[in-house]
């Protein structure tokens, strides 16, 4: 029961970061309907932006005090990862909007690419992993269960965050003129100009907002992993790419619920299916196919209606 409870809390910690990462998937969908394979990238961005801050710009005592070092480094994580995808949404998607949607995807899938190198190239010692703090408090929570189920105290953090952001997102979108914006210009951009809305604006705000998440989930994964490389948003932009699909693309509830059937389905599955952690992305992708099947809309999707 404690090794089955200690894989559950690692499933909801993993669960929480790719809930995070999906959050930026999911919004730019709904808005625009493009699938942006670079937003992985952006997580992988805003996490060397956060180090960078803490071994280049703050004192040494100051970047090695948890309770200023956690919230400056989630603070310049957000702001570089929320600026270059502001960036990229100018720059990349703006001139191909009106293109047909292959262009755009190929375009993702190259701003991905042309982050990676260009990490690899002007980031210090980028070409292999890179030693990351831990800036929370140091130790485990032990909850006792059976034996007692551990888990870390940033580990904590990274559920509360991604909780309390999701939460907080989608008060932002249900109740707030900005966010009926976002909604406005999702449904039918064209009406929502005639109404005043500038969809230009919502747009680079949808991408702020997805970037800015994705640097706090990057700056969190460094510090409870202790490394981050440049591999890092290829992988767990998969993670959230799916999340996204399996909770219903385009819904923020939808994400966060994808995110933590994911990262349960993955610690699970690694533990007590055939092939182990070998086979742990098999089963992610199964389950996957199975939703789809029985509900091609995902979790919280709703069904679109083909009109003759």
């Amino acid at each position: 029961m404690s090794t089955f409870l200690s894989q559950i809390a690692n499933g909801l910690v993993l669960g929480s970061l790719i809930a995070l990462i999906a959050l930026g998937y999911t919004m730019v969908y709904g808005i625009i309907q493009l699938i942006n394979f670079a937003h992985g990238e952006i997580f992988m961005v805003g996490a060397y932006g956060g180090l960078a801050t803490l071994t280049y710009v703050l004192p040494t005592a100051i970047a090695t005090t948890w309770y200023f070092a956690l919230p400056i480094a989630l603070v310049a994580g957000a702001l570089v990862a929320m600026l270059i995808a502001v960036a990229m949404e100018r720059f990349a998607y703006r001139p191909l909007r009106n293109a047909p949607r292959l262009a755009p995807l190929i375009t993702a899938l190259g701003v991905s690419v042309a982050l990676q190198e260009a990490m690899r190239v002007f980031y210090p010692g980028a070409t292999a992993a890179i030693p990351f703090p831990n800036l929370f408090i140091e130790g485990t929570l032990v909850i006792p269960i059976g034996d007692g189920v551990p888990i870390r105290y940033v580990g904590i953090l990274l559920i509360v965050m991604s909780l309390v952001l999701a939460f907080g997102l989608e008060r932002f979108v249900e109740r707030t003129r900005l966010g009926r914006a976002m909604r406005a210009t999702s449904q039918d951009r064209d009406v929502a100009r005639l109404m005043g809305i500038d969809p230009d604006r919502v747009i680079v705000l949808t991408f702020a907002i997805g970037g800015a998440l994705a640097g706090v989930a990057g700056v969190l994964y460094g510090s409870y992993l202790n490394n981050i490389n440049i591999d890092m948003g290829f992988q767990n932009g998969i993670f959230a790419f799916t999340a996204a699909v399996l909770g219903g693309i385009g819904n923020i509830r939808g994400a966060v619920v994808g995110g933590l059937v994911i990262g349960l389905v993955k610690a699970l599955g690694g533990q007590y299916l055939p092939g182990g952690t070998a086979y742990d992305y098999v089963w992610i992708f199964v389950v996957l196919i199975i939703v789809l099947v029985f509900r091609p809309q995902g979790f919280f999707g709703e069904s679109e209606r083909v009109r003759a």
